[in-house]
């Protein structure tokens, strides 16, 4: 069985190998038309030459553009992905952004709405007053914060 195989693929390549004859003829609009069966006489005979393809050359120039496209694919993919990343960083810059501008909003109101400021001293639990200068420039900044991260919204 495998001799028969062999043999049939030997006939099969011998006939691949086998160059049919070309034809040339013109219609009616004068159009070339090449055909291996001429529907009319007289039809130019083409002498076609061919050459047996160099297996190992067709092997590089497939291996040469399949690198070619895998590299293309890798640049398009990691321009995609640069991409997603900076509409992901700026949608985020976005969100962190809206949330800065609720968070200065809330701390210029408690300013605004309490009577005395303090900060927390060096020990535990200790605290510093500020007196009228100092909260009047606490709620200056607190409101200068709040306008610049709430800008735009």
């Amino acid at each position: 069985m495998r001799a028969f195989v062999t043999a049939a693929a030997l006939l099969l390549a011998a006939a691949g190998a086998h160059s049919g004859e070309v034809y040339k003829t013109t219609d009616a609009q004068g159009r070339p038309i090449y055909t291996d069966k001429p529907p009319t006489l007289p039809a130019q005979k083409l002498n076609v030459q061919t050459k047996t393809t160099d297996v190992v050359e067709v092997q590089q120039r497939y291996d040469s553009q399949m690198k070619q496209y895998t590299e293309a694919d890798q640049a398009r993919s990691d321009a995609a992905k640069q991409a997603a990343d900076a509409r992901k960083a700026s949608d985020m810059t976005a969100e962190d952004r809206a949330k800065r501008c609720i968070e200065a909003r809330q701390r210029y109101e408690s300013y605004m709405n309490a009577r005395r400021l303090y900060e927390p001293g060096a020990a535990e639990g200790e605290r510093r007053y500020l007196d009228n200068a100092e909260i009047d420039s606490a709620r200056a900044n607190a409101r200068q914060v709040m306008d610049d991260l709430c800008r735009g919204q």
